[in-house]
C-alpha cells in the first residue's frame, strides 16, 4: 500500500499542490472572514475541525485565541500543517472523521469548504453528523459550509458541468441526479501528454442536512449564503448552516 493509498484520495500529489489551488478559498479576506464567524461561535471554548488538511482555517482561527484540534484521514495533508508557524501547536487525530472520536467536548465542530460531500455514501455523512454532536457541549454548534448542488446548469440529456478551462487544465463535475453521487474531474496537460485525475462525491441538499442534523439530535440556528452572513436564497449556491445542541 503506498502512502497516497493510506491517505485516499488527498494524497502526496495532491497535499504538495494543495495551498497552491486556484480560487477564493485561500483569498486572505475569505479566510479572515471564515475565522472570524467560527470564533465567534466557538465563543472562547475549543474547537474540533473535521477534515483539517493543510490547517487553512485551522491556522488563522488558533490565531484568534482558540483552541483548536482536528481530525483528517491524510497524513499527508497534516504534514503540510506541521511544517506552518503555529502547526505543531495544533493537536491532530488522524482516522476517518464520520466515525473517530477524540476526547473532551468542545463548543464548536466544523466542516468547511464542502468537505462534507467527501463522505460518499448518506450513510456515512449521517454517521459525521452524529460524531459531530457527540463531540459538542451542550449548548455547542455544528457548522457545515458546502455548495447548493448546480443541477440548474446541467443542460438538457447531459450531466457534466465544466468549472475550469485553460490552456494547461480543464475539470469538469459530473452529476448522478438518481444516487447523489457526483465527481470532480481533471485533465491536465503538461510536456505535451495528458493527465486525467478524478475525486469522488456525494452532493446532499440543505433540507437533507437538516434531517441528518435532526438525526443526531442537533437543531438548526442559522443559514447563510456565505461567511458574511449574506441571506440564503433560491439563487444561492453555497451554504454555510449551523446547528445546535440543545443545552441539558
Amino acid at each position: 500500500m503506498t502512502s497516497d493509498d493510506q491517505d485516499g484520495y488527498f494524497g502526496e500529489q495532491v497535499a504538495a499542490e494543495y495551498d497552491q489551488s486556484p480560487g477564493d478559498m485561500f483569498d486572505p479576506a475569505a479566510v479572515e472572514a471564515t475565522a472570524a464567524v467560527l470564533a465567534e461561535l466557538a465563543g472562547g471554548g475549543r474547537a474540533l475541525e473535521l477534515g483539517i488538511g493543510t490547517g487553512r482555517i485551522a491556522l488563522p482561527l488558533a490565531r484568534r485565541g482558540i483552541s483548536v484540534h482536528g481530525i483528517d484521514l491524510s497524513r499527508a495533508m497534516v504534514a503540510r500543517l506541521r511544517a506552518k508557524p503555529g502547526g505543531p501547536g495544533i493537536g491532530v487525530t488522524i482516522g476517518d472523521f464520520a466515525t473517530t472520536s477524540v476526547d473532551g467536548t468542545f463548543s464548536l465542530v466544523y466542516l468547511v469548504f464542502n468537505t462534507i460531500m467527501n463522505l460518499t455514501t448518506q450513510d456515512a455523512q449521517v454517521a459525521c453528523f452524529a460524531n459531530a454532536a457527540a463531540h459538542l457541549a451542550p449548548g455547542g454548534r455544528f457548522v457545515v459550509e458546502t455548495m447548493v448542488p448546480d443541477l440548474r446548469l446541467l443542460p438538457p440529456g447531459q450531466t457534466a458541468v465544466p468549472f475550469e478551462i485553460g490552456p494547461d487544465q480543464c475539470a469538469f463535475d459530473v452529476y448522478d441526479v438518481a444516487t447523489q453521487a457526483m465527481s470532480s474531474n481533471y485533465v491536465t496537460i503538461s510536456g505535451g501528454r495528458a493527465e486525467f485525475s478524478s475525486i469522488p462525491f456525494r452532493y446532499a441538499w440543505p433540507a437533507e442536512l437538516d434531517l441528518m442534523a435532526r438525526l443526531a439530535g442537533l437543531r438548526p440556528t442559522d443559514r447563510w449564503a456565505g461567511w458574511h452572513r449574506e441571506p440564503f436564497t433560491s439563487e444561492s449556491r453555497t451554504h454555510v448552516s449551523v446547528w445546535m445542541k440543545p443545552p441539558d
